[in-house]
């Protein structure tokens, strides 16, 4: 019996750590990425931050590290600008390969027309994001150019 209460004491002390992390489905990951380049509150309005939270909420963990490294990059990726005003966000997913779902999120961004490829794994922690793709390169080899 003791055994049993150890058993359970240790599961919920590890279940906020996965609840916090990844979402339930693709869309409203991408959804979620998208909510941080409005023009509403100011915490919501920077991007999506760079910091350990968000990094895990978002990020598988082979991303994780290189999403949350200082660096200089010339803009922001996830908007293909230093700037944004974006329009309505359309997501949809394209398909589902193996391990992975490829999700697309076209926009308008200061009447510039954007559109990335999201590749996201669903594990133990939810939905999360592996790579986005845009038509001339990758959030992964993005990060790798501009790593300080």
């Amino acid at each position: 019996m003791r055994e049993l209460a150890g058993i359970v004491a240790l599961l919920t002390g590890l279940w906020p750590a996965a609840a916090e992390a990844g979402f339930r489905t693709p869309e409203s990951l991408v959804r979620n990425v998208y909510a941080y380049y409005g023009e509403g509150a100011p915490e919501l309005s920077k991007g999506l931050p760079r910091d350990a939270a968000t990094t895990r909420q978002f990020f598988d963990p082979s991303l994780r590290k290189a999403w949350s490294e200082p660096r200089n990059e010339p803009y922001d990726f996830l908007v293909q600008s230093p700037n944004w005003k974006l329009g309505p966000v359309a997501i949809a997913i394209l398909r589902k390969q193996y391990d992975k779902t490829y999700v697309a999120a076209n926009f308008d961004n200061r009447g510039r027309r954007v559109a990335l490829n999201f590749i996201l794994v669903n594990g133990p922690e939810g939905w999360l994001i592996t790579d986005v793709e845009s038509p001339h390169d990758s959030l992964r080899m993005f990060l790798e150019q501009f790593r300080n």
